[in-house]
């Protein structure tokens, strides 16, 4: 089934709305050995020329004399070529945001709000009204920001982690989703129904170049290990771009061999060396090589797979199937399904996140408005908790990571 915001319609207009309180592996060795050696914390409100920001990634040299070539220019190093997630493990919260407040955001479409919840005690602890049909809550490239996609409202929503405040919404055309280039120097509006990719100022939001597309409902993307070019999903016309990130233009575009395939969510594997996309109506995730693009093979995970997840330890994969109720676990090392946990009386899991220990896989529940709190040791549900209307693309924060490239929280 497509998602929420491509069924329903709200015919008022968005009027700009302050928050209320409620009573209650490729290894690419080429063009990154020797980085691992490299640390760079995303500090700053700053692009990455500016002080303070993280150093650009030249040329780094290896053990031997030769030279390196680099991935994107201004990237942050990768800190490991065997595993692009290494700067997530537990406790590795960057100084940017170790003081925030631990909370799970979860936009409500339906509702036109934000529900936060405290992870500790699982209780809702604050409602934030946003925009016309808010989809996803997206980290800022440099950490410091939350931004709200109000899709149908035409606006983003900024949130301060540090305090939960609202700001005031800036103005953006469909803003179903929301990226960041790995150099932090562009923010990508997935922009599904107007067919364009936009690249904006990550800060401002100013609008800096438009690349319409041919392909219908641009939804989800994720980036190459070296940052050079991302994969990009298109849920209604069932189709795949490969988008350089230099030359801000799409440099190649594929069908997918499945009459009515529906590609949702992207996560490149920890070594860099495959693509996996979820397909909805495929039920299952499509294995690409990125750098050759071609045909990918599905990998059948169950009905209505939707959201991909990395284990804070890289070794592991959730695959959220929501028209099942069923979260499958791909094992990296072994290359296949290793076990499916069913949430008890049934659900539709979705979006979410991973808490910053990896303790706790967080859901939205898109049909049943509610969110799920699943145990990543045993698969067990530790909570279901209420919220508004067509719960989505929930974000857990803060998470550890150096830099935020967008969705619900890709860090890297």
């Amino acid at each position: 089934m497509p998602h929420l915001t491509h069924l329903t319609r709200l015919a008022h207009p968005y009027r700009a709305a302050r928050f209320t309180r409620p009573t209650g592996r490729s290894r690419r060795s080429t063009a990154l050995l020797g980085a691992a050696v490299l640390a760079v914390i995303a500090v700053g409100c700053s692009t990455p020329a500016e002080k303070d920001g993280p150093e650009p990634a030249g040329p780094v040299r290896s053990g031997s004399a030769a030279a390196v070539p680099a991935g994107l220019p201004g990237m942050p190093p990768v800190l490991d070529p065997e595993d692009l997630y290494a700067a997530d493990r537990p406790g590795k919260l960057s100084p940017v945001v170790k003081d925030f407040p631990s909370r799970v955001y979860v936009p409500n479409t339906l509702s036109n709000t934000v529900t936060v919840i405290d992870p500790e005690t699982y209780k809702v602890v604050d409602t934030i009204r946003v925009g016309v049909q808010p989809q996803h809550v997206v980290p800022s490239w440099d950490l410091r920001t939350l931004w709200v996609n109000n899709n149908r409202g035409h606006s983003l929503t900024p949130i301060d982690p540090a305090t939960g405040e609202a700001g005031e919404p800036v103005e953006v055309h469909d803003p179903y989703n929301l990226y960041f280039t790995p150099d932090g120097r562009y923010a990508v509006v997935m922009a599904s129904l107007d067919r364009e990719l936009v690249f904006r100022d990550p800060h401002t939001m100013h609008r800096i170049k438009t690349v319409p597309v041919s392909c219908y409902g641009v939804n989800h993307a994720d980036f190459s290990a070296d940052g050079r070019y991302f994969i990009v999903s298109c849920e209604f016309s069932g189709e795949l771009l490969k988008v350089d990130t230099e030359r801000l233009e799409v440099i190649a575009q594929q069908k997918l061999p499945f009459h009515g395939a529906m590609p949702q969510d992207v996560k490149i594997s920890p070594d860099g060396r495959t693509f996996y996309i979820a397909d909805m109506t495929a039920h299952g995730m499509w294995v690409l090589d990125g750098e050759k693009f071609t045909t990918p093979n599905l990998l059948p995970t169950g009905k209505g797979a939707h959201g991909l997840y990395i284990s804070r330890d890289s070794k592991e994969m959730y695959i959220t199937n929501r028209g099942e109720g069923t979260i499958s676990v791909f094992d990296f090392a072994q290359d296949r399904l290793a076990k499916k946990w069913r949430l008890p009386g049934g659900g539709s899991p979705d979006m979410g996140g991973v808490s910053a220990d990896g303790k706790v896989l967080w859901l939205s529940g898109r049909y049943n408005s509610e969110v799920y709190a699943i145990g990543t040791a045993d698969g067990k549900l530790r909570a279901r908790i209420p919220v508004g209307g067509g719960p989505h693309g929930l974000a857990v924060y803060p998470q550890p990571g150096r830099y935020s490239l967008g969705h619900t929280g890709v860090f890297r």
